[in-house]
């Protein structure tokens, strides 16, 4: 018996009662019948981060107060957003440790550590976003590009499988997506000229269940959206969380950029299924359909954010099954996620490389030459950071980056596996001292100035409309979580936590953490009081109402 096996058998009679042992897959389809829990990465399977707790509501803000805090043995990039199942919260510390902790005061049950290889080259920092988790066994996808399945009582590995290898790019950065008795996965690595797939393994085994690459081979439809032998090194990574709609059993993921990412023409054509949302039949990765939001993207707009669903009435006594997606290219989506037919789209930042989107979503291009300002920027209107949907409301709320960026001028790069395959380099958009036409600040439509900055943006999905927006003096790296008491949570580079009117968008509560803001805050119950849980800098803080 292992010293941590033992500590574990030792901590049993600590835990709460209903542990882990009891998330069926039943219990993920109702997520939302029990808010005190947080059952996965995006709380619900519909992916829009709303909690129906009302305990911590606009009258009681000023009795909002500290509760406990963990830091993490990491000093690296804090991304991951716990579970919560009856007490517990599972959590990655960076990069990919995972700890199990009494969800009322922080003290720690068991923890499980994994040394990530050195072959690990991830593009773009050393995170991990979290775990799924299925009867009593958690998953957690590694850096390095394995899965692995940890008893959720004892803190051991169960079985580990080798999803991808990294010293060809690959890796494994987001929180698995269990469904039916599947775990899925993505993989990251666009950058590096891999070819992107998503991945389903059999809970209880690790064996592979099938495969969808996200970059058609050979004789597969799509496969004519790439020139030459593009395709085998298309990138189309898959580095985000998807979605899933039960009742019409389609799995939703987006997928990154094409690869090189800054030479388009080195890859001719649309590049399909990059920068996509696509719908997949979770039992077999077929595709169902697909929509393209940007199509040979020069500009590194990948499109992993998170699908959020929702129901609305369709005015005739039935129900609109509705998707809606704040891009990376600054435009806004509303998508019937029955079929993939585009409903209608606008801008949400300032945007100059589209003059707008057609009657199919295409967007009607306005290529910008190298070295010329594109709005938006490399980082995109918005980013990986989770939006949310309050019911409450009917608002969609996205944190956005409003910022220009230099077109960046091709070059024509020879891919080598492992090695960074962008096919571009900087260009200088500005002569010395020259300012952005246009964009000072409150000028047009109170956009930030070119300097860029972060806001917080309501829209009206029923007509794309902005309701409100609130500027950030820094950018908003956070996700945001909105509440049945008309709440919204989230935060930003600077370290700033913000308690927000949903409604109207007026700020009504702030705490300084000390460091950078970049998970998505979550809440959950325990014992009958309400916690928000958010990670700052290298720490998890979590707030409650003061007895």
């Amino acid at each position: 018996m292992t010293r941590q096996t033992l500590i574990a058998l030792l901590l049993i009679t600590m835990l709460p009662t209903g542990v882990a042992a009891q998330v069926t897959f039943d219990r993920l389809l109702n997520a939302d019948e029990e808010p005190e829990n947080w059952l996965t990465y995006s709380g619900t399977y519909s992916s829009n981060r709303h909690t129906k707790l009302d305990q911590i509501r606009k009258d009681n803000l000023d009795d909002l107060e500290l509760s406990w805090v963990f830091q993490a043995g990491s000093l690296e990039a804090f991304q991951a957003t716990p579970l919560v199942v009856d007490g517990i919260m599972y959590l990655t510390e960076p990069v990919n440790n995972v700890v199990a902790l009494d969800a009322k005061r922080g003290s720690v049950f068991w923890k499980y550590e994994y040394s990530v290889s050195p072959e690990a080259r991830p593009c773009c920092g050393a995170v991990n976003r979290g775990l799924a988790i299925l009867d009593d066994t958690l998953f957690l996808a590694t850096l390095d590009g394995n899965l692995i399945a940890i008893d959720a009582i004892a803190g051991e590995p169960i079985w580990q499988t080798t999803v991808a290898d990294p010293t060809q790019g690959y890796a494994l950065t987001l929180a698995p997506l269990v469904i039916k008795d599947k775990v899925m996965v993505g993989v990251a690595g666009g950058e590096y000229g891999i070819r992107g797939f998503i991945d389903a393994y059999d809970a209880k085994t690790g064996e592979l269940a099938w495969r969808f690459h996200t970059i058609p081979g050979p004789g597969e439809p799509g496969h004519e959206t790439w020139e030459n032998d593009a395709w085998m090194t298309g990138g189309a990574s898959a580095w985000l969380t998807g979605s899933y709609d039960p009742d019409l059993d389609l799995t939703y993921w987006g997928i990154g950029n094409p690869g090189p990412d800054l030479n388009p023409a080195q890859r001719p054509g649309d590049n399909l299924y990059s920068d996509s949302v696509v719908a997949l039949d979770p039992d077999t990765g077929e595709l169902e359909w697909y929509f393209q939001f940007t199509p040979n993207d020069p500009y590194d707009y990948d499109s992993v954010q998170i699908p959020v669903l929702i129901d609305a009435p369709d005015g005739n006594g039935g129900t609109l099954k509705l998707m809606l997606w704040g891009n990376r290219n600054g435009f806004f989506y509303v998508i019937d996620r029955e079929s993939g037919r585009f409903l209608n789209g606008t801008n949400f930042v300032p945007v100059n490389w589209a003059s707008g989107l057609d009657d199919f979503g295409r967007p009607v291009q306005t290529p910008q030459p190298p070295g010329s300002t594109t709005f938006p920027g490399i980082q995109g209107g918005t980013n990986w950071y989770s939006p949310s949907y309050s019911p409450e409301t009917g608002l969609f709320y996205v944190s956005a980056w409003e910022s220009y960026g230099s077109n960046f001028e091709p070059v024509e790069q020879e891919h080598q596996p492992g090695r960074v395959f962008l096919g571009g380099r900087p260009a200088n958009p500005f002569g010395a001292g020259a300012n952005v036409p246009g964009l000072r600040r409150g000028h047009i439509n109170n956009w930030t100035d070119a300097a860029g900055g972060g806001a917080v943006i309501a829209i009206d999905p029923r007509n794309g409309q902005q309701r409100w927006r609130v500027p950030m003096t820094d950018v908003t790296s956070s996700g945001i979580l909105t509440s049945a008491s008309n709440l919204l949570f989230t935060g930003n580079r600077e370290g700033h936590f913000h308690v927000m009117d949903a409604e109207t968008g007026d700020l009504l509560w702030r705490k300084t953490l000390g460091g950078m803001i970049a998970n998505g805050p979550m809440s959950y119950m325990v014992d009958g009081k309400q916690y928000v849980a958010v990670a700052a800098g290298h720490s998890l803080f979590v707030y409650a109402l003061k007895d």
